[in-house]
């Protein structure tokens, strides 16, 4: 007999799941004030260790076999698993930082942001990668709000398309391209689980969502084509076409009472506000 371990947890293990949430989301912010011209990568990753080591937990990124930094840094056309480097951030590019922590208790928490450095002599430039990310971060939302009242998570894949079809870029007229080959994925005591959440449509209905769900929803767009590559470095995934790419994460737990995002202080409240959604927490 084969006997498959549960998707789903107990509302102990989900209240567990709090705290390596918020560690996560105060170690971005205090790496996003840092995202600005001159400063490195590499500075960003050591800022993002220092907030985690001092709240008590771990980089999770650490634990991945290969990986020796606590964040990835994405820049430019770089859309995810950037690695960290010593090499300056220039005024207007577009920086997506992801991480994540684990407590001593070994349960995780994954995040990513999308920050654009200011370049006053490029505005038009700096507001099409604003809205990049704004449009990239609004799907996630559409997402996570999808999950409050989804019974399968491919509603969550629906919903992430339908909003970035919805909001075409306006300086392309064209939606963001939507990467097929990385995706959503579970969370707990691995930063990586099952199941897998795509960002897009698909004919797999997905795993049933019910209380005791955890799960990251992070779509990764394009401002062009949604075609990549991974870079010498056997991490960093790069757009084909050299445009600019964005990705945006939340943690998030379905409990008895619906859903908390475990990456947001506010439990995604400001977030979800907009798709007439409130979270509530974890009992």
């Amino acid at each position: 007999m084969i006997f498959r371990k549960s998707i789903y947890k107990t509302p102990a293990q989900l209240r567990a799941m709090v705290e390596p949430g918020l560690i996560t989301a105060a170690a971005l912010e205090a790496v996003r004030p840092l995202v600005r011209a001159g400063v490195t990568t590499l500075e960003l990753d050591a800022e993002a260790n220092r907030v985690i080591t001092e709240r008590g937990a771990r980089s999770n990124f650490q634990l991945v076999r290969g990986y020796r930094h606590t964040i990835c840094a994405s820049v430019n056309d770089a859309v995810v698993h950037g690695i960290p480097t010593d090499v300056p951030l220039q005024p207007g590019d577009i920086v997506s930082v992801d991480c994540g922590a684990e407590t001593a208790e070994g349960w995780n928490g994954d995040s990513a942001i999308t920050v654009v450095v200011p370049d006053p002599a490029r505005p038009d430039l700096v507001a099409q990668r604003e809205e990049l990310s704004r449009v990239t971060e609004g799907s996630m939302w559409a997402g996570i709000a999808a999950l409050a009242g989804a019974t399968r998570l491919g509603e969550v894949g629906d919903a992430i398309q339908t909003y970035i079809e919805a909001n075409p870029l306006s300086f392309s007229g064209k939606p963001a391209g939507i990467l097929r080959e990385y995706v959503g994925h579970g969370i707990g005591r691995k930063m990586h689980e099952s199941p897998s959440i795509f960002n897009y449509r698909t004919s797999d209905p997905g795993a049933e969502v019910k209380p005791g769900l955890a799960v990251c929803i992070e779509p990764m767009m394009t401002a062009g084509s949604e075609e990549t590559f991974v870079e010498d470095d056997d991490w960093t995934v790069s757009t084909v076409d050299g445009s600019m790419g964005s990705h945006w994460e939340h943690s998030v737990a379905v409990h008895n009472g619906g859903i908390w995002v475990l990456t947001a202080p506010d439990g995604g409240a400001a977030g979800l506000a907009p798709f007439g959604v409130t979270p509530t927490p974890i009992a």
